[in-house]
C-alpha cells in the first residue's frame, strides 16, 4: 500500500471524504495538512505551506502527495517540480479508484475515456510549457513529439466513444426488449457508500459485492423481482460524488442514462450522516440528477439506515432536507428489512398512477440548488 501526504480543506466533512478516497484508492494516509483555501495560482497553497510540506515529505518520505482539490496541470507541474514527487489530485485520485473497480468491459471503456480526457488536458500544457523552454515533466521530448501524443490522446478517444455508443445502442435495444415483455424498470441511485448495494441485495435476494469503501459499484447491475406477483427490473448504477468533474459524468452517461429511462428512481440517502455531510450529499446527488434531466415525480427518497437513529432525529433531518412536505420519501433499513414492504407498496402505486390518463410528467428538480456547493 502506497503512504501519502494529504492536502486538504479544513472540514471534518472533507478530511473524512478524502481519506476515504484514499483508502479507497489503496493508499494510508500519513500525514494531513489541513487548508481554508486550496486554490492559489502557482502551487494551490501558499508558499510557506509548501516550504513546510517539503520538510514534512523529507522526513515522512511519502509515496504520493494527495491534494484534495482539482489542479491546473501547471499547478501540478509547480509541486512536482518543488517536491520531487508524485502528485495525484482529486480527479487523478478517482481515476485510480474507477481503474481498480472497474469490471465489466463496458466500465472499463468509460474509465478509459475519462483518463485520457484528463491527460488530453495535460497533453497541452505540456506543448505550452516545452514551447516556453521548458521541460515539461514528459521524459523531456520535444514538442513535436508531444504534439503527436496529443493527437493520438484524441484518436484513441474517439474510438472508444464509437464503442462506448455501440453498447448505448444495444443497451437501448434491451430497453426495448424489456418495455415489450411489459416490465417496469426501477433505479437506485444516491452518494457512494449510501447504502444503495444493500438494499439491491435486500430485494433481490442477490449476493452482490458491498462495502464501506466508496465506488463499490461501477457497472450497472440489473435483476428481477416481484411484488404482489407482478415481476419488476431492478438496477444498481456508479455512486455520486462531490466535486466530480463534468467530463467524468460525461464518461459515466451510459451507466448513468439508466436513470433517465427507467419508471421509477430510489435515491438512498444515508439518513445517518452527520447534518453537514448530509446536506452536502443531498445538494449532491440532486444536482446530477438535474444534470441529467431526471423528472422529479419518478424520484422516491429512501431515508436509509434509520435503525440507527431516533424518529424524532429522523424527523428533524427530514425537515432540514426539506422533504417534509415530499411524499414519495420513506424510512428503511437496507440492514434489518426495515419498512421495505412498505418501500414495494410505494413502487407499486407510483406505477399505477403513471398508468393512469390524468397522469402528467413533472420535469423539474425542485432541489438541486438548496444547499449550494
Amino acid at each position: 500500500m502506497n503512504s501519502a501526504i494529504l492536502i486538504t480543506y479544513d472540514k471534518e466533512d472533507a478530511v473524512t471524504e478524502a481519506i476515504g478516497l484514499c483508502d479507497a484508492a489503496g493508499i494510508r494516509v500519513i500525514h494531513t495538512i489541513k487548508q481554508h483555501f486550496l486554490k492559489k495560482p502557482k502551487y494551490g497553497i501558499g508558499g510557506g505551506v509548501l516550504e513546510k510540506l517539503i520538510e514534512i515529505a523529507d522526513k515522512l518520505k511519502p509515496d504520493v502527495i494527495v491534494f484534495d482539490e482539482i489542479l491546473k496541470p501547471s499547478q501540478n507541474y509547480n509541486l512536482a517540480s518543488a517536491l520531487h514527487r508524485e502528485i495525484l489530485d482529486r480527479e487523478a485520485l478517482i481515476l485510480e479508484i474507477f481503474e481498480t473497480r472497474a469490471s465489466s468491459a463496458e466500465s472499463k471503456l468509460q474509465v478509459k475515456l475519462a483518463q485520457l480526457r484528463y491527460e488530453l488536458v495535460r497533453a497541452k500544457e505540456k506543448v505550452r510549457l516545452s514551447s516556453m523552454g521548458e521541460q515539461p515533466g514528459f521524459m523531456g521530448i520535444g514538442k513535436f513529439e508531444i504534439d503527436v501524443y496529443h493527437d493520438d490522446i484524441k484518436h484513441r478517444m474517439q474510438s472508444i466513444k464509437s464503442k462506448l455508443e455501440k453498447a448505448g445502442k444495444q443497451r437501448e435495444l434491451h430497453r426495448q426488449g424489456r418495455k415489450r415483455l411489459g416490465f417496469k424498470t426501477i433505479s437506485l441511485a444516491g452518494y457512494t457508500s449510501s447504502g444503495k448495494t444493500t438494499l439491491f441485495n435486500k430485494i433481490t435476494g442477490e449476493s452482490k459485492e458491498q462495502s464501506k469503501s466508496l465506488f463499490t459499484t461501477l457497472s450497472t447491475t440489473t435483476r428481477r423481482f416481484s411484488i404482489e406477483q407482478e415481476p419488476f427490473l431492478i438496477a444498481d448504477t456508479v455512486g455520486f460524488i462531490s466535486k466530480l468533474p463534468a467530463y467524468m459524468i460525461d464518461a459515466f452517461k451510459s451507466t448513468l442514462e439508466e436513470l433517465i429511462h427507467t419508471d421509477i428512481i430510489i435515491v438512498v440517502i444515508d439518513i445517518n450522516d452527520s447534518l453537514l455531510e448530509l446536506r452536502k450529499k443531498f445538494a449532491s446527488c440532486m444536482r446530477t440528477l438535474s444534470e441529467l434531466g431526471v423528472e422529479m415525480d419518478r424520484i422516491i427518497f429512501a431515508l436509509n439506515k434509520s435503525d440507527l437513529l431516533t424518529s424524532e432525529e429522523i424527523e428533524e433531518k427530514i425537515e432540514i432536507l426539506n422533504l417534509k412536505d415530499y411524499k414519495k420519501r420513506i424510512t428503511i433499513s437496507s440492514k434489518t428489512g426495515h419498512n421495505l414492504i412498505e418501500l414495494k407498496n410505494l413502487i407499486k402505486a407510483i406505477i399505477q398512477n403513471q398508468k393512469s390518463p390524468e397522469y402528467k410528467k413533472d420535469t423539474s428538480i425542485g432541489f438541486d440548488n438548496t444547499y449550494g456547493n
